[in-house]
């Protein structure tokens, strides 16, 4: 079995899209003309970043679900982004719209974390990689 991709649930795929473009320099990969389908380019080979519209995402799950983005409090699940200055991708991701959650913080195993909501209602972990 191999990890191909995460689908993330939105109200507005083109808003998602560039979004993420925009806060996080995750450029649109692909659109589908209905734009209920969208994909980010992620630099991480053949793994997709996805985004689908609600009305999809229910005919496929084929029952409601926690729609995130009319969620108070973020889902039980993250998005992680490896960066080398967590600082300056949390700054820009909160000028581009993100709501900040927890500025960066470096934590005992040497790792620098902060963590951000977007208006879709996704959460982000932006951090330094592990060794």
């Amino acid at each position: 079995m191999n990890f191909a991709y995460t689908l993330v649930f939105v109200p507005d795929v083109s808003a998602s899209l560039a979004f993420f473009d925009k806060a996080f320099g995750l450029p649109t990969r692909f659109l589908h003309e209905s734009g209920a389908y969208g994909e980010v380019e992620t630099g991480a080979g053949g793994v997709k970043l996805a985004f689908v519209d609600h009305a999809t995402a229910r005919d496929s799950v084929q029952q409601d679900y926690v729609a995130a983005d009319s969620s108070p409090r973020p889902l039980g699940m993250e998005i992680g982004f490896t960066v080398t200055d967590v600082q300056a991708a949390f700054d820009k991701a909160v000028s581009a719209g993100a709501r900040a959650l927890a500025a960066p913080v470096t934590k005992p195993w040497g790792q620098t974390v902060a963590y951000v909501r977007c208006p879709d209602g996704t959460l982000v972990e932006l951090c330094t990689a592990m060794s």
